[in-house]
């Protein structure tokens, strides 16, 4: 059966999602792992700090769409000390951490996102030298999301950016097209050679995503960055949310082409591709991910012993996932697990012992 076959029929069965994820504290294994990997840094503003907001007004896009997003304002009092520790968390996560900047630095704006799970806070902060600007966000700390952030930066072709400290989280901004965006207004006018490029870069992107048990990667969770070769543009798509990691117990939710938002995504898929291509586009990335496992040596294995002893999911969860996913590979591996941080563990071992132990021929006949 195809995958657009697949998607048609998924979607009329129960919807994928949860109602609500709950948020996790990070214990003290993974508190010592993000120090020893200068990702735990004293900051001088707390999430809870932002709520002191006076009022707000809403935040409109080009076309007048409300954007879910509010603009905050203070009191004048409150304003001026949470500017001052917003420029320092700048320099921290951006530069030395030294305060010799910060003159050079204004916060143009602070919105708070009513939507979601997460409910982040996004900080504008501009050059008053030459304009330039960037973003960064505050959210409550969550565990399952500092472990998504933590895979995204070890197994993704991207680095992240990241800064914990007790109950607050600091992430640097994810520049490019978000990816609902691109998908109805520039998806239309892209050529069959740009469309068939995006076509391989999803299929890359959906197995990423399974393989690392990311969830919820429906078209606003990931964006779309155009890189300019010199002859041509080259398409990447790059998750920008991380909340859904290693949550979900039904397997399809760590799959992006089962979520209706990105039906035209599976369909340029369906129409660009030849089954054999998609085949070896998954090797290709089942293969680049298992060699970042093994290259990330001591790093990712301290990673898994913190998440295999976490609480990052719902008991009912974990067991329905070992199953589905056992069902899925026919590894007994995953029938053992007692936690949902050990299915990761089992995932990430199932991949990284067919690289190093199957044939090229033999994979292609792998589900997973």
């Amino acid at each position: 059966m195809s995958i657009l076959l697949q998607i048609r029929e998924r979607m009329s069965e129960e919807k994928l999602m949860s109602k609500k994820k709950p948020a996790y504290p990070v214990n003290k294994k993974l508190d010592a792992y993000l120090d020893k990997y200068n990702r735990k840094i004293e900051i001088p503003i707390f999430y809870d700090d932002l709520l002191r907001f006076a009022g707000s007004v809403s935040v409109y896009d080009e076309e007048g769409e409300d954007t879910l997003w509010v603009r905050v304002y203070y009191s004048e009092f409150d304003r001026e000390e949470i500017d001052l520790s917003l420029k320092k968390v700048y320099s921290i996560l951006h530069s030395d951490g030294s305060e010799r900047i910060l003159e050079y630095l204004n916060i143009d704006a602070v919105d708070y996102c009513t939507f979601g799970n997460s409910k982040p806070f996004r900080i504008k902060v501009r050059n008053i030298l030459n304009d330039n600007y960037t973003h960064f966000y505050v959210k409550k700390t969550d565990s399952s999301r500092v472990y998504g952030l933590e895979l995204e930066h070890m197994l993704s072709p991207y680095n992240l950016n990241f800064l914990v400290y007790k109950d607050t989280l600091i992430e640097e901004h994810i520049a490019g097209i978000p990816g609902d965006v691109f998908i109805k207004d520039m998806l239309p006018n892209c050529s069959e050679r740009e469309q068939a490029q995006l076509a391989k870069e999803f299929v890359k992107f959906n197995e990423r995503c399974m393989i690392r048990l990311l969830g919820d990667m429906r078209s606003y969770n990931y964006v779309i960055v155009p890189v300019h070769d010199f002859d041509h543009v080259v398409y990447r798509i790059r998750a920008i949310d991380f909340d859904q990691q290693c949550f979900e117990g039904k397997f399809r939710v760590y799959l992006p082409q089962f979520f209706k938002e990105n039906l035209n995504m599976v369909k340029l898929v369906s129409s660009r591709l030849q089954e054999y291509s998609v085949d070896q586009y998954k090797i290709e990335e089942r293969s680049i991910v298992a060699k970042r496992i093994i290259s990330s040596g001591n790093r990712i294995r301290r990673l898994i012993n913190c998440v295999k002893t976490d609480e990052i999911s719902l008991p009912e969860n974990v067991t329905r996932l070992k199953e589905e996913l056992h069902n899925f590979t026919m590894d007994v591996d995953f029938k053992k697990c007692e936690t949902m941080g050990q299915v990761l563990s089992a995932a990430l071992d199932f991949v990284r012992r067919n690289y190093e132990n199957v044939s090229m021929s033999q994979i292609i006949e792998k589900k997973f």
